[in-house]
C-alpha cells in the first residue's frame, strides 16, 4: 500500500516561509499518479491546496496561487510544497495526497480523489 509523511511544518510570522516534503513509498517509478496537498484548519473542512499529477501538470487553489508551488522529485519519490507570503489564514493542517490515476483533471482538489493520506504537519502563521 502507498505510504506518505510529510515534514517541514512549524510556526512563522505573516510574511513568511516554510517548505514541507512528503516522502512517498510504495508508488512505482511508471506509475500514473496524481498527488496533492490538502489542509484542514480547526473547525473547518480539508481543502484542496495544490496538486500535481505524474507528468507534472499542477494546479492551485485560487487562495494559493501565486505563493505556493507544489513540485515533485521523482528521483527521490518526495512531494514538495513550497509556501511563501503565509497568512494567517494559511494556518492550518497540512497533508499529503496520493491516487493512482491517468488523468485527475477538474478534480485535483476534490478530496474524494485520493485514496492514499499522510498523518499531517502542522503549519502556524502569526499575525
Amino acid at each position: 500500500q502507498v505510504q506518505l509523511v510529510e515534514s517541514g511544518g512549524g510556526s512563522v510570522q505573516t510574511g513568511g516561509s516554510l517548505s514541507l516534503s512528503c516522502g512517498v513509498s510504495r508508488i512505482e517509478y511508471n506509475s500514473l499518479f496524481c498527488m496533492g496537498w490538502f489542509r484542514q484548519a480547526p473547525g473547518k473542512e480539508r481543502e484542496g491546496v495544490a496538486a500535481i499529477d505524474w507528468d507534472n501538470r499542477t494546479t492551485y487553489a485560487e487562495s494559493v496561487l501565486g505563493r505556493f508551488t507544489i513540485s515533485q522529485d521523482n528521483a527521490k519519490k518526495t512531494l514538495h510544497l513550497q509556501m511563501n507570503s503565509l497568512k494567517p489564514e494559511d494556518s492550518a493542517m497540512y497533508y499529503c495526497a496520493a491516487t493512482p490515476a491517468y488523468n485527475c483533471k477538474g478534480r485535483e482538489l476534490d478530496i474524494r480523489t485520493f485514496a492514499y493520506w499522510g498523518q499531517g504537519t502542522q503549519v502556524t502563521v502569526s499575525s
